[in-house]
């Protein structure tokens, strides 16, 4: 009878862990060798080695430390920047205009991340002071970088795509595809509320004039300064995502291509030190050891607890309850939910999909539309109060009269906007799926 319990006692064990301040990825590992011993016996060893070594040879992993260190050397070599500065003097003097200039550098800067959060204290370092001077309202500001930070979820090349394709088995390729348009969609849905809301509120987010951006430059240098900036970055993106998407090359290539392409960029701007590629390569390991070790401590959680019969038991738990398939959608959405809320999203993903996929299958639903779906609400999960990791990045880069009262206040239209996207990708699978079936090479 204990048997038939133990993979449901590995849930409230791990988040006993996690909230006694255990790392997550060590929290995972350890529940697995407490419970794997349960079912290997002596041989747990053996078997903790063996998942290592699965984790450690598939090799579209090795697409992420690429794409994080092409993020790091956009973030180092001044690239950023420039492209701050070229949105400002395009839509700085629209209601909204520093709020706009934000979640369009968020959306083309999480294009050559991939990475959740990673934008948000880059951009919010540039952005922070810039509003706070033009009296922006402080739920304004905290709403906007926090919102615009968390686009690598949904903006290819997003590494949560990347391991949601791999744990669910789906191509990739047909992965980034399918965040396309509800990216788009995201982003059009931020831009649109900041301007609405600064036509509503013009004292929220005042337009600047050309005095205080210390005079407009002619439209011809305008638009050099702009080629300058803003091509290169984009030609790059282009180049990494749509080599994946045309089926030219594995994720893992692209993202080569990506990695070598920014440190060209770097060249070609006359920013490039060995100092910033020594510190792009630091901060590459350093994330890359994150990611990884929990990708290992998911991988090990998942085989343990599908060892001890825990696939078995979901699928009991569920014909029990003989949910519709939309009711089974809802389900296992606010499942993901609210692990979102408290674990790391690598976690989430490597737990939730290996257990959830053969159920959508039997069900008839597209793991493909389920995980655009799934991708939504892990960054809605990232935004939401009052567990919102994106408010605990903000708060060490945020100065003090910026409080977590102005960030909860801040970040709720904007997660509004995320559940308006997720709503439309249920309503309406074609934003999902149309766009991977159009393309080939997958």
């Amino acid at each position: 009878m204990l048997d038939h319990w133990l993979p449901a006692l590995m849930f409230p064990a791990l988040f006993l862990l996690v909230f006694l301040g255990i790392p997550v990825a060590f929290s995972l590992i350890v529940i697995a060798m407490v419970f794997g011993y349960a079912f290997f016996g002596d041989m747990i060893g053996v078997q903790a080695f063996r998942f290592l070594d699965s984790v450690a040879s598939t090799y579209i992993l090795a697409a992420i430390p690429l794409f994080i260190f092409m993020g790091a050397m956009l973030e180092r070599s001044g690239i950023a920047e420039r492209l701050y500065r070229t949105m400002r003097l395009w839509l700085g003097g629209l209601p909204g205009g520093l709020g706009l200039a934000t979640i369009a550098m968020c959306a083309i800067f999480a294009a050559g991340t991939g990475i959740v959060g990673a934008v948000e204290a880059l951009v919010g370092l540039m952005a922070i002071p810039a509003m706070m001077k033009m009296n922006y309202d402080k739920g304004l500001i905290t709403g906007t970088i926090c919102a615009g930070g968390s686009l690598g979820t949904i903006i290819p090349p997003s590494i949560v795509a990347v391991i949601y394709a791999n744990a669910a088995q789906i191509s990739i390729g047909k992965a980034m595809a399918g965040i396309i348009l509800p990216g788009l969609l995201m982003v059009l849905l931020f831009l649109g509320y900041i301007l609405i809301r600064c036509l509503i509120q013009p004292s929220a987010g005042p337009p600047i004039s050309a005095d205080e951006e210390g005079g407009r430059p002619p439209m011809r240098k305008l638009l050099v300064m702009t080629a300058e900036a803003l091509l290169p970055a984009l030609l790059l993106v282009l180049a990494v995502v749509g080599s994946i998407l045309a089926g030219i090359a594995s994720p893992t290539e692209a993202a080569g291509l990506g990695a070598v392409g920014t440190v060209v960029l770097a060249i070609a701007y006359r920013t490039f030190t060995f100092k910033i590629l020594i510190e792009a390569l630091k901060q590459t390991i350093s994330i890359n050891a994150m990611i990884m070790l929990i990708v290992v401590g998911g991988t090990m959680f998942t085989s343990i607890f599908r060892a001890n019969g825990g696939a078995r038991m979901v699928e009991s738990l569920v014909g029990a309850i003989d949910p519709s398939p939309a009711g089974l959608i809802v389900l296992l959405l606010v499942i993901v939910f609210l692990l979102g809320c408290v674990l790391e999203w690598v976690s989430v993903v490597l737990i939730c999909v290996p257990i959830f996929v053969p159920l959508l299958r039997m069900a008839g639903v597209d793991p493909l539309w389920f995980g655009i779906m799934m991708i939504v609400v892990i960054q809605t999960s990232y935004l939401t109060p009052p567990m919102a990791p994106a408010i605990f990045y903000l708060r060490a880069i945020s100065p003090p009269e910026i409080t977590y009262a102005d960030m909860y206040r801040g970040v709720v239209p904007f997660v509004i906007c995320q559940l308006v996207v997720l709503l439309a990708v249920a309503l309406i699978p074609g934003l999902a799926t149309w766009l991977p079936e159009q393309l080939v090479g997958f």
